[in-house]
């Protein structure tokens, strides 16, 4: 990074008018989601055209800034990811269709015992969102089940609703096929298999300590019925996934692989023709397609930005009060959790955040894959505990209690908000920086601790 660069907070403008007008939207309709994200990034990328570059910078043409933005938008691994999210749509279209939600969420209840019912639930949630790579098909697909486990039990239906999003976001932060996941280790370039080491390491003893606190939990001893359907076979597709990506296959070919695996036991069980898989298929891509539209117009954006000095006077910032590499990961899980809270979405808040901790990175020497498990541990805890969030408005609503209410039971987020700060400061597990693992500019950018 040219230290010749000059920075401008008037740069960050068109990213702060774009978080005005949609917190402003949402406080005035009552609903955070009025303004669609993407109409939003639109606003901020057409004030972004009306900015002059700092003094010094060359100034830009209406045309030369067009064609700056889409360089951004267009940037190889920013591309690579929106094929990757198309491809994760594909997957969950074809798995959803040919029962095998359904069969994962069907098996870990027939073999539930009453008395750890809690826990159970909460690991079904864990191993249901690690499948299906999404938080809010989790509490959509269990919800409706654990609203029955509580009015059996007596327990709080506040409670339940909290379990039930503390697992959906394991799976949201962890699988190998959730946007989020998939942001992080690309907008790093990261294998899903490092940024997954790091992530279940430190996520371990919450995962544990969440199952200890929910079995210890008094509730009514009651008997779990036997008439939940499974089929082995279903589940076929989520474990090929599962395992190419732990073996270290590439994410493409693997979404690939859990496509097509799909699809020839969907038409072999006759859940759909050949044919009529390819609805499916597009159904699941149609889901993503915001979410890719979106991160290519976030690219641009970001780039426009860097051309105005906002990227560059946001470094200026951080480096005058961070001294350390601890302190420039503790920046990078702030600025995602406040874009979190701002956007209520933590996808757009690490494709946002990601060229910014690339930058941070490279001057502080940090490790790639540290990075990137920041970027996701931080982006999901406070998803799962944000009230105006689609994760808690939707389990609050199934479980028919006030989201806020929700918020104190989500144990599992404040565990792991406690565990990724424990990540940074103790800096284990550690991994050091070298020229494969960093950001190739070992060791002339490094920095004391």
């Amino acid at each position: 990074m040219s230290s010749a660069k000059k920075g401008s907070f008037k740069g960050l403008m068109p990213l702060i008018i774009f978080l005005i007008l949609y917190v402003l939207t949402g406080v005035v309709s009552g609903k955070f989601d009025s303004m669609p994200l993407l109409v939003g990034i639109i606003i901020a990328t057409i004030v972004s055209f009306v900015f002059s570059p700092p003094e010094g910078t060359k100034k830009l043409s209406f045309d030369q800034k067009v064609i700056t933005f889409c360089k951004g938008g267009g940037e190889p691994t920013l591309i690579m990811m929106v094929v990757i999210f198309i491809l994760a749509g594909a997957f969950q279209g074809v798995a959803s269709e040919m029962g095998a939600v359904s069969s994962v969420t069907n098996l870990g209840l027939s073999i539930l015992p009453g008395k750890m019912i809690l826990p159970g639930i909460f690991v079904i949630g864990c191993i249901l969102s690690f499948a299906m790579g999404t938080s809010m098909g989790t509490i959509i697909a269990l919800m409706p089940v654990a609203v029955n486990v509580a009015v059996k039990t007596g327990v709080n239906p506040a409670l339940m609703a909290g379990i039930v999003v503390g697992g959906a976001m394991f799976g949201d932060n962890l699988s190998f096929i959730s946007a989020t996941a998939i942001a992080s280790a690309q907008t790093q370039n990261v294998t899903q298999r490092e940024k997954f080491k790091l992530n279940i390491i430190t996520y371990l003893p919450a995962i544990v300590i969440n199952i200890i606190l929910l079995a210890l939990y008094p509730i009514k001893d009651i008997a779990i019925n036997s008439s939940y359907n499974y089929n082995l076979v279903e589940i076929i597709p989520y474990v090929l996934v599962i395992a190419l990506s732990l073996a270290g296959m590439n994410v493409m070919p693997v979404m690939l692989v859990g496509v097509c695996s799909g699809i020839v036991i969907g038409v072999i069980s006759g859940d759909f023709s050949l044919i009529g898989s390819m609805e499916f298929v597009q159904k699941g891509m149609a889901g993503m397609e915001d979410m890719a539209i979106i991160a290519v117009f976030v690219g641009g954006l970001v780039e426009v930005m860097k051309y105005l000095g906002g990227i560059q006077w946001l470094m200026d910032t951080l480096g005058k009060r961070t001294k350390s590499k601890k302190g420039a990961e503790l920046s990078i899980g702030l600025l995602v959790t406040l874009l979190c809270v701002a956007t209520t979405n933590n996808t757009i808040a690490i494709i946002t955040v990601g060229p910014l901790a690339t930058e941070i990175g490279e001057r502080f020497n940090l490790a790639r894959a540290r990075v990137a498990t920041i970027l996701s541990m931080f982006g999901t805890h406070i998803q799962g505990v944000i009230p105006y969030a689609g994760q808690l408005l939707v389990a609050g609503g199934m479980a028919k209690v006030s989201p806020v209410e929700v918020m104190p039971w989500v144990w599992y987020c404040y565990l792991t908000l406690i565990f990724s700060i424990l990540f940074v400061v103790l800096d284990f597990p550690r991994i050091k920086a070298t020229e494969e693992n960093g950001y190739g500019n070992f060791p002339t950018a490094q920095r004391s601790e």
